[in-house]
């Protein structure tokens, strides 16, 4: 079993839970705020729109982590390298919007960086 793979998955799977919840229970809360809604339009539609769009997003890191998971398991396979370089470069990306885009506050940036790390350790 490659260790590498699954640390990375476990930490994409902690990442994707916590970030539904996190953002259920900080940060959608704030954004549905009425005062903020009357200038996008209609409430119902905005809260459901992001709300659907917030947990999308833990979906595909949890779905990745199941990937990475499969990856651990099966390393000798010749397609591992491929699709390990394509997970490490787009939690690499992640890392670096992340880090950018919220001036290093959003402190995820560091647990996209140690799972692209740790996937190109895997390889």
């Amino acid at each position: 079993m490659n260790t590498y793979f699954l640390i990375a998955a476990i930490l994409s799977l902690l990442m994707g839970i916590t970030h539904s919840i996190m953002g259920e229970k900080y940060f959608l809360a704030y954004l549905f705020m009425r005062e903020h809604l009357e200038e996008v339009g209609n409430e119902v539609y905005v809260n459901r729109t992001t709300r659907i769009a917030w947990h999308l997003t833990s979906i595909a890191w949890m779905g990745v982590a199941i990937i990475l998971f499969v990856l651990a398991h099966h390393h000798e396979n010749p397609m591992v390298p491929i699709l390990a370089s394509v997970i490490a470069l787009v939690f690499l990306g992640s890392a670096l919007l992340s880090a950018i885009g919220s001036r290093g506050r959003h402190l995820l940036w560091i647990v996209f960086l140690i799972i692209s790390l740790l996937t190109w350790l895997g390889i």
